[in-house]
């Protein structure tokens, strides 16, 4: 889910990252099953609120946001509310679809308020340490254009991604402090399609998250004794969508999870870092359920398990 899902956009060729992210697809067969629920070792990975986790997961989530913007003639608050989900068709490779709903509403024509098209992913675990809390993703979406109320945007887009997570938890004893801590993040090229006016945009984020569950007798220093589940994680995420013709719009968010053996429950702050982001600090909150386990009966296995 991003919360500058309206920057304009530009296109230029991408053939090649296309197929680059395509080929990777063909390899995911033959990787070990990945752990559930974006876990590596001692490590949960948040599902971030900003950018896209490393997880491959069965899942559901919904993320509401509100953030005053710039707009001709004031600012304007714009709500959002992204409804995403996931279903595994191996144990490494999932395909999932995302909607916004985004009010934007006003006097002024280039308001908006309306569905912001719905995206199309196929998303898949490239890599997986345990020892070194490691995972990498690649992922290709496919967002269709939108039905609105007043124009948001005509056109349809392609996006490659790759995202990662490295935990600490394997450092030696003298740098045992910085065990808890862990970094994600998420690389995406947005390409538009059709004929309306648009431009290429580069999407990044990256977070740094520290897990309660070192300052525990349930971490160990070895293979888990348990799930790293049942524990509240501190983060702050720092997003960005740099536009191929334009300037880049920065958000810092910090914030905090909660994470269950069948949800997660986190809440950030978006503090804007320059006036193509936002106009005020705004809020986000999201909601995100395991499906695979809340509906074992439904989801308790991929698609095309053995």
């Amino acid at each position: 889910m991003r919360i500058a899902r309206l920057s304009p956009r530009l296109g230029v060729p991408f053939g090649t990252a296309v197929c680059a992210i395509l080929a990777t697809i063909f390899h995911l067969l033959t990787i070990d099953r990945a752990e559930a629920h974006g876990i590596a070792g001692n490590r949960f990975f948040v599902g971030t609120l900003t950018f896209d986790d490393p997880a491959v997961n069965d899942e559901l989530s919904s993320t509401f946001s509100a953030l005053r913007r710039a707009a001709p003639g004031g600012g304007v608050v714009e709500r959002q509310l992204t409804t995403e989900t996931s279903r595994l068709l191996t144990p490494n490779l999932a395909i999932g679809a995302e909607t916004s709903w985004i009010d934007r509403g006003g006097p002024n024509p280039s308001n908006a308020t309306g569905i912001d098209g719905v995206r199309l992913n196929l998303k898949g675990l490239l890599y997986r340490d345990d020892p070194r809390e490691m995972l990498l993703s690649a992922g290709f979406a496919w967002c269709l254009p939108g039905v609105r109320r007043r124009q948001l945007a005509a056109h349809g887009t392609l996006e490659p991604g790759l995202f990662f997570g490295e935990g600490f938890g394997d450092l030696p004893d003298a740098l045992a402090a910085l065990r808890p801590f862990a970094i994600t993040g998420a690389f995406s090229w947005e390409h538009p399609t059709g004929r309306a006016p648009a431009t290429d945009v580069l999407h990044w984020g990256t977070s740094l998250q520290f897990s309660t569950l070192y300052l525990t007798s349930r971490f160990t220093g070895g293979p888990p004794v348990e799930e790293p589940l049942f524990q509240w994680l501190p983060l702050v995420e720092l997003a960005g969508d740099t536009p191929r013709r334009g300037k880049t719009g920065m958000t810092i968010n910090p914030g905090i999870a909660y994470v269950g053996d069948s949800y997660q429950l986190a809440a950030e702050l978006i503090l804007p870092l320059n006036r193509e982001a936002g106009r005020a600090p705004g809020f986000m909150v999201k909601l995100l359920l395991f499906t695979d386990d809340l509906l074992p009966s439904l989801f308790g296995k991929p698609v095309f398990a053995d």
